[in-house]
Formats: structure tokens, C-alpha cells, sequence
């Protein structure tokens, strides 16, 4: 079995720990920070070796880097693995500039090494239940759709929300790779971008921790408003924002030429997904809860607007499906290919929002193959 070495010990690392419960083939055996106390009460608490970062790129009994360091971190945190000959799966996104990405995608082609990204959402009941329904023809060729994602921001919530509003932070950056992952799973690769973006308050006051209380300065823009034209012609709205207090919108809605399809939340697993197929008709559900990878096992996580209390996680898919792959010798699903397009969405949004100008895409990728439920069993734990 392969062995990974976790780099960066913060609150999302719990998630990967957890996933050792759902899937048989991870398996993390060492864990690094640059807080080398974050790294011992992780090593502690999971029962595994602490180590600094050089010394756990070092290690030959390691074979994976599973990257949880900050946005900010993942361009030299990954470049280090690869060039240390070892496979990398990095939290989103893959780094904060195309460049950067394109760097990494190179350099992981070269060295012939497997170069992984979440997320790994769109492998979920949700995603794949979507993919079926629209790849069946039941609502016809998709022409047109919209996405949102919108909250207030994280300053009220959490202790050091100061980079979500720098150079690196952004709604688009921080949960554009859910909402773009998820159109290039359901309707391939994207062609250009138009975009544009404002800032609705230059001040955010901290609301929990020790510097509650505290204003500092946005000094980016926590809004965009995009429309997206793939390949296949579709042209897709959306809206990202860390701006708006509350609203009731679909997450994502596409509009076909037999029917209508309402997708569930890209940034969760599950969740109900609508069809209907004439004006003013009945929209009929169908479930995830019999998917392997859409049933609820999240209770009360979040109060986010349109964010459902209950929801599916099975957040680790991806690297698992990667490890698979790395073993059996096949390309996996949360590849630097679509990791990189997905980035090139990302930074073509904001190149578009500061210009005023329709931006093209440099990269294109393949669409995502659909995760059958065969596949699936392979990994999770009986």
C-alpha cells in the first residue's frame, strides 16, 4: 500500500484523517508544518511520525504528498515534492497563478509523476447522478445555466480572516474550484470568460478570537459576476460574492432544450437534484441517498445561506482514486490537467473582471470520465 506524508497540519487535515475510515488504500504515516507543536499534537493524536518538511520529502518510504498547506504555500510546496520524485495531491486550488500551475503541471509530466487536485466534490452521488441525468439527453442539449455562491464572508467566524481579502484570497480563488470543477465535469472545458467585480465594503470587522472586535482592510474584490462559454457552447452565468448576508437561490441551474435540471451544492457530495421537462410543470427528485458516495453522514455543518444542515463528505475520493491509479497504472479523475483548466478559469475570471475584456482560455482538458458505482465500491472500506 502507498504510503503519504501530510504536509500542513491545520483544520482541514482532520478530514483527510477521517477519510482512513471510508477508503482502504489511505494510508498516512508521517506529517510536517512549518509549527512544528501543530505537527507533534497531529502526530500524536493519529499515532504517526512528525517530521519537518525537508525530512519527510526526503523519506524513500514515502511514496504520496498529500498538500493541506495555504493557497499561498501549494506552488513551492508542490514544486518541492515532484522534484523530490514523489506524487503530489494538494488541496484547491492547485497554486494562485496559472503560471505557477502550468510550472507544476510541467514539471509533473516530465518527472512522470501523478499530480493531483481537489476538489474531488464533483466524484460525489451529486455530481455523478447530474452527469447521468444530463449525458442521458432527458432534458435535451444544455444551452444555458447559472451558478451562485454567496455569504458574508469569513471574518465573523473565524480567528485570522485576513487573507481571504488579500492577493491570494477572493470568492473566486477560494470557492470558484467547486462551482468551475463542477461545469467542467457536467459540460467539458470552458472557452472564455467575461467577468466583472466590486468591493462593497473597504472594512471587515473580526468577530471571534483575540482580535475580535478589530477592522482591517479588503484589499481585493469579494465579488464577481461571470459568464463562462464552453467549448460545446454553452454559456453559463454565475455569481460569486462575499457580500451578501442570505439568499435562497439554486446553487446551480441548467437549462436544456427538452427540460430543466436544478444541480445540487458543489461544494458537498449529495443532495436532491430536480427535473422538469415542461413550463410550469412538476419537478420531480432524485436522490443520492443510495449512492455510495451521496448518502448524508454530515450533521449540522454549516450555516452558510442555501446550505443544507445535513450533507454527504466524502472529501479523500480524489487522492484515494489517485492511489488507485498510481497502483493500477491509469489516469485518475483529479488530474493536473483539470486542475490546471479549472485554474485557468480562475485566473481568466479576475484577468476579465480588471480588464473589462473577454478573456480565452490557454488551457482546454478532458471531460471527467463518470465514477461508476463498481469503481467506487473498489475503494471504500467493507
Amino acid at each position: 500500500m502507498s504510503k503519504i506524508g501530510l504536509i500542513g497540519c491545520g483544520h482541514i487535515s482532520e478530514t483527510y484523517f477521517r477519510s482512513q475510515n471510508y477508503f482502504n488504500n489511505i494510508n498516512i504515516v508521517a506529517c510536517a508544518d512549518i509549527n512544528i507543536e501543530a505537527a507533534n499534537k497531529c502526530a500524536q493524536e493519529y499515532n504517526i511520525e512528525a517530521k519537518s518538511v525537508d525530512e519527510l520529502l526526503a523519506d524513500g518510504e514515502i511514496d504520496v504528498v498529500l498538500n493541506l498547506t495555504n493557497p499561498t504555500s501549494h506552488y513551492e510546496t508542490i514544486k518541492k515534492t515532484l522534484l523530490s520524485n514523489k506524487h503530489s495531491y494538494c488541496e484547491k486550488p492547485l497554486s494562485i497563478s496559472f503560471e505557477q500551475g502550468k510550472e507544476l503541471f510541467d514539471v509533473a509530466n516530465e518527472k512522470n509523476l501523478y499530480l493531483g487536485n481537489a476538489p474531488d466534490t464533483f466524484l460525489g452521488g451529486g455530481g455523478q447522478l447530474t452527469k447521468q441525468i444530463i449525458d442521458s439527453g432527458e432534458v435535451g442539449e444544455i444551452k444555458l445555466g447559472n451558478f451562485i455562491f454567496a455569504f458574508p464572508g469569513v471574518q465573523s467566524w473565524h480567528p485570522n480572516p485576513e487573507p481571504w481579502f488579500q492577493e491570494g484570497g477572493g470568492p473566486v480563488l477560494d470557492m470558484g474550484p467547486y462551482f468551475f470543477t463542477m461545469l467542467v465535469n457536467l459540460l467539458g472545458s470552458a472557452k472564455s470568460v467575461r467577468a466583472q467585480a466590486t468591493t462593497v465594503s473597504e472594512y471587515r470587522e473580526i468577530g471571534e478570537g483575540p482580535k475580535k472586535g478589530n477592522k482591517f482592510k479588503v484589499e481585493i474584490p469579494t465579488s464577481y459576476m461571470v459568464v463562462i462559454e464552453f467549448n460545446n457552447k454553452t454559456k453559463i452565468q454565475g455569481f460569486i460574492s462575499f457580500d451578501v448576508i442570505n439568499h435562497q437561490r439554486n446553487h446551480m441551474e441548467f437549462y436544456g432544450t427538452k427540460g430543466s435540471i436544478i444541480g445540487p451544492d458543489p461544494n458537498m457530495f449529495g443532495g436532491p437534484i430536480l427535473v422538469s421537462l415542461r413550463e410550469g410543470g412538476e419537478w420531480k427528485e432524485h436522490s443520492t441517498e443510495n449512492m455510495k458516495l451521496g448518502k448524508t453522514n454530515i450533521f449540522n455543518q454549516s450555516g452558510r445561506s442555501n446550505e443544507a444542515p445535513t450533507n454527504a463528505n466524502y472529501r479523500g475520493v480524489g487522492l484515494s482514486e489517485m492511489i488507485y491509479s498510481i497502483e493500477n497504472n491509469k489516469k485518475h479523475r483529479c488530474n493536473g490537467e483539470l486542475a490546471l483548466h479549472v485554474l485557468d478559469i480562475i485566473d481568466s475570471t479576475i484577468l476579465a473582471a480588471k480588464t473589462s475584456k473577454q478573456t480565452k482560455m490557454r488551457t482546454s482538458c478532458e471531460k471527467p470520465r463518470y465514477f461508476s458505482e463498481e469503481e467506487i465500491s473498489s475503494l471504500i472500506k467493507s
